[in-house]
């Protein structure tokens, strides 16, 4: 198969899926959605994009297999611990002053970053008066995150994240190991919403304190990229925070003007008062 009917095929089984199931993923990047889509027709034994889209169309039980291929769950706790570093140094301080807080985690995934942020906010006290909205568009991902169960062998590589992150009690004391699991203790969702959100097609919808999407924006093109930052500056209050993964940036977007930078190196931003 040519690169070229490849891409057309690509094209064709996006709108499939936009027409079908409302999930848009036109706006995507094309680089990474033809290595998932690859991935996916080598797991299911199809020859041509053509294959997976007449699946798509004619099998029900197929889509949410194919979306787990469509949708990044690449996550870890307390990834990239000097972000999570300068959030409990430089940007907690100022969540104190707020009588209650909102924290919107986009793109969710399977919740490691969300139950990092909850750990943190409970170390530094304020997670009881701070209502964490989890979102993603994969609802198999969002079962898995309100599930709050992980391989007991991730949790070596949890647990020192969480060291260098500052952590301020050992890790262990949020989770109970068993059969090769590790359960989170259930106290730490009692603060989370966990719900279905595209940044997409969806608008905003809660006024937040913090907003964190980290690694999210690599994989969509530059407008899509520029409606999501869109959606966080106007779900943010004045003063509010946002952080990006390590390799993004407000540099090009439209709405780079309404924030300026905070903790520079770390790509958390502040936004400006209007």
């Amino acid at each position: 198969m040519t690169d070229r009917t490849f891409d057309i095929e690509m094209g064709l089984l996006v709108d499939a899926i936009y027409l079908k199931y409302h999930f848009d993923f036109r706006g995507y990047a094309g680089a990474s959605m033809r290595r998932r889509l690859k991935a996916a027709m080598a797991r299911f034994s199809c020859e041509t994009v053509s294959q997976l889209q007449d699946k798509v169309l004619h099998e029900p039980a197929f889509f949410p297999q194919l979306l787990d291929y469509m949708t990044v769950q690449v996550s870890e706790m307390f990834r990239d611990p000097p972000y999570f570093l300068a959030l409990r140094n430089e940007v907690v301080p100022l969540l104190r002053t707020y009588p209650s807080l909102k924290v919107w985690v986009a793109g969710c995934s399977t919740g490691e970053e969300v139950y990092s942020l909850a750990i943190l906010l409970r170390e530094e006290g304020l997670l009881q008066r701070t209502l964490i909205y989890a979102t993603d568009i994969n609802p198999q991902a969002l079962q898995r995150a309100e599930a709050g169960v992980y391989d007991l062998d991730r949790i070596a590589a949890f647990t020192l994240n969480h060291q260098r992150a500052g952590g301020r009690s050992s890790l262990s004391d949020y989770y109970t190991a068993a059969y090769g699991r590790a359960v989170f203790d259930k106290s730490l969702r009692q603060q989370v919403v966990f719900s279905d959100h595209s940044l997409a097609t969806d608008s905003v919808f809660a006024e937040v304190q913090l907003v964190s999407c980290r690694n999210v924006l690599i994989y969509f093109d530059r407008a899509l990229q520029d409606r999501a930052l869109g959606l966080f500056r106007d779900a943010l209050c004045r003063k509010g925070f946002l952080g990006l993964g390590s390799k993004e940036s407000l540099r090009f977007s439209s709405s780079a003007d309404a924030f300026s930078d905070f903790v520079r190196d770390e790509r958390i931003y502040q936004k400006q008062v209007a």
